[in-house]
């Protein structure tokens, strides 16, 4: 669909080109979903800001798309404008101190912050190893490993808020607990401050590349995901549960539950976003009947959804 005559108008009076109808596949982790219905890449949290205002000012949705490792994108693709942090809002910096704070924006992939802080001897970030998603959205999901969670590092991140204001929020703001951050309603991060520790980086680095080779032999990462589909429910693990109802293999279209980690919904080559989503709603079903479980998704549909019906042909035995 056009995007509204007069938000084209808005982002362009703060000389950001907007691409329309812009595919969105190659941009998220599944590999799959429609395109959006215009694109803007924006440099700067100014810039950020201003288009969080023109998008509220004309009532066009606005997103912001990091490598969209927890997004499923229905095959209609997202109405409305979609950002993606470019520039000043990809880099990350050191901002002094022993052991130095550094300041990420959040559209920098969390793969090349590591390679940059490995370079840097910066420690302190295994929580972040071995998860394709961005420093923002790190930061949403409050990501984390065996290793810890993204709220160990904080000191602080900077954000626009939905009427475009730019506001700073430390940690207890935040109020991080387990893959949740408590972020004002319509909140954008911007960048975040990361306290480094003093470890020795060659003994902490060691450690992360034996976690990474440990991830890389019980982990499906030759074929799209997006990484963990659902969350550990209290005192167990989704992937056991998934496993344990028999559903590894389990395939719908091009989807199908990772032979290798029955927590990951892996993309064969030719799925389609409603073959995921139906497998992660058989996933779903078949686990609430035969164990009581009611599995939270990590992920979270995106764009053009409404009028979805979940699917009733394929049966839950109990």
């Amino acid at each position: 669909m056009p995007l509204p005559a007069a938000t084209r108008r808005a982002v362009a009076a703060l000389e950001l080109p907007i691409r329309e109808d812009a595919p969105l596949a190659s941009r998220v982790s599944w590999k799959i979903g429609g395109p959006a219905d215009g694109l803007v890449e924006i440099p700067s949290v100014r810039a950020l800001s201003g288009v969080v205002r023109a998008a509220a000012d004309t009532g066009c949705p606005f997103v912001v798309l990091g490598k969209g490792s927890n997004l499923l994108v229905a095959d209609g693709g997202i109405r409305g404008l979609v950002g993606v942090l470019v520039d000043d809002l990809a880099d990350v910096v050191s901002e002094g101190g022993t052991p130095p704070v550094i300041r990420a924006g959040a559209g920098l992939s969390l793969t090349t912050l590591l390679s940059r802080a490995q370079k840097a001897r910066w420690t302190g970030l295994d929580a972040l190893a071995g998860i394709p998603g961005t420093v923002g959205g790190a930061v949403v999901m409050n990501a984390g490993t065996s290793l810890g969670d993204t709220a160990k590092s904080v000191v602080d991140v900077d954000v626009v808020l939905a009427d475009g204001t730019i506001a700073t929020l430390t940690r207890d703001d935040l109020r991080m607990t387990y893959r949740t951050t408590h972020l004002p309603p319509g909140a954008i991060v911007a960048s975040a401050r990361l306290q480094t520790t003093d470890e020795d980086a060659d003994v902490a680095w060691e450690r992360l590349r034996a976690f990474l080779a440990r991830r890389k032999e019980t982990q499906p990462l030759t074929l799209p995901s997006c990484g963990s589909t659902f969350r550990n429910p209290p005192g167990d693990a989704a992937g056991r549960l998934i496993e344990a109802a028999g559903l590894k293999g389990f395939t719908i279209g091009g989807a199908q539950v990772s032979p290798k980690h029955a927590n990951f919904v892996v993309n064969l080559g030719d799925a389609t976003a409603a073959d995921v989503r139906r497998v992660i709603e058989h996933i779903e079903d078949t686990v609430a009947a035969r164990f009581g479980v009611h599995l939270e998704r990590e992920v979270h549909y995106a764009g053009a959804w409404e009028g979805w019906v979940r699917d009733a042909r394929v049966e839950v035995a109990p």
